[in-house]
C-alpha cells in the first residue's frame, strides 16, 4: 500500500535515527532558538535535522517530494498535484526541546492520496521507534528489536489522558471534566500517539491548531495499534494536503474507539 519496500521502510526508520542522534549533539552542546514568522521558537537542532532528512528522503526516493515544517512555504499550487509525499517534522515538540524535559520527537510520514500510509516516530532521547504501515501492525523499536504493539481496549477506568505540557486552553479544561474518572498525564511532542499506540495512555484531546506534520506520522502509528484519530467536528479520520492551510482542527485521539467522545466535545 505504501509503495516502499522492506529495505526502503528501514532506510527512513535508519534517517529518523540519525536526526534523532543529531538533534541530541545539539542538546548537549547547547543551541541558538530563533522565532519564525507565526512565533514558535526554531533551534539549531530544527535545521540540522531538517537538512539530514531531507537530504536522506531525496536520496531515497528522489521522485516522491517533501515537505518539512521548516520548508511549509510551498504554494498550495504546487502541493496540489501531489499524490504521494513526505510529510516531516525534523523535531516535533521544539518547546520540550527547549526545556530539556526530553519529551520530543522525530516524525516522518508518507502521505498517498490523502492517507498516512507510513509512518516513523523516534525519540530522541531513548533511541526508541515507533513504526508502522497502513493496514499492517504497529511496532514499538528498542535496541533493534521489534515489538508489536496495541491499544488498550477496552480501557480500564481512570481513562489515562495525555495532556500537552505546553497547550491548555480552558475549553480543554471543560472536556476533561466532561471525561469523567481520568488520570492525567503530561506528556509532549507526537509521543502522545504512540503511548496510546502502545496501550499506556488511552485519549489524547487537542482543542486548538496544529500542524499536518505534528500528526501524520502518529496517526499511522495509532491506526496501525487499533486506535482512532479523529475530527472533533464531524469523526472523520484524517487526510493530509486536501486544502491550503496545512493547519488541523479539533481532533480526539482514542486507543478504544467506543469511548463517548462525542459527549466530552459537544458544544466545545
Amino acid at each position: 500500500m505504501s509503495g516502499l519496500d522492506r529495505l526502503q521502510r528501514e532506510a527512513v526508520i535508519d534517517i529518523a535515527q540519525r536526526a534523532g542522534v543529531a538533534i541530541m549533539q545539539v542538546y548537549a552542546n547547547g543551541f541558538d532558538i530563533e522565532r519564525k514568522d507565526d512565533d514558535s521558537p526554531v533551534t539549531t537542532a530544527d535545521l540540522a535535522a531538517h537538512r539530514l532528512i531531507v537530504d536522506g528522503l531525496a536520496a531515497l526516493t528522489p521522485d516522491i517530494p517533501v515537505l518539512s515544517e521548516e520548508s511549509a512555504q510551498l504554494p498550495w499550487e504546487t502541493r496540489r498535484q501531489w499524490s504521494r509525499y513526505w510529510l516531516v517534522d525534523p523535531l516535533d515538540g521544539t518547546r520540550e526541546f527547549i526545556k530539556r524535559n526530553g519529551e520530543f520527537s522525530v516524525n516522518i510520514a508518507l502521505i498517498v492520496d490523502g492517507h498516512a500510509v507510513f509512518g516513523v516516530v523516534q525519540a530522541p532521547v531513548t533511541g526508541v521507534v515507533w513504526h508502522a504501515m497502513r493496514g499492517d501492525r504497529a511496532y514499538r523499536r528498542e535496541n533493534g528489536q521489534d515489538e508489536v504493539i496495541i491499544t488498550r481496549v477496552p480501557p480500564a477506568l481512570p481513562l489515562r489522558v495525555a495532556a500537552s505540557r505546553s497547550h491548555r486552553s480552558g475549553r480543554t479544561a471543560l472536556l476533561l471534566q466532561r471525561m469523567g474518572e481520568i488520570e492525567m498525564v503530561a506528556q509532549g511532542s507526537s509521543l502522545k500517539f504512540c503511548r496510546i499506540a502502545e496501550g499506556t495512555l488511552d485519549v489524547y484531546p487537542r482543542l486548538g491548531p496544529t500542524s499536518e506534520w505534528d500528526t501524520a506520522a502518529g496517526q499511522c502509528v495509532l491506526e496501525a495499534a487499533g486506535g482512532v484519530l479523529l475530527a472533533a467536528d464531524s469523526g472523520a479520520p484524517f487526510q493530509y494536503n486536501q486544502r491550503p492551510r496545512l493547519l488541523n482542527g479539533d481532533f480526539v485521539a482514542l486507543g478504544d474507539a467506543s469511548l463517548p467522545w462525542q459527549d466530552w466535545v459537544a458544544g466545545l
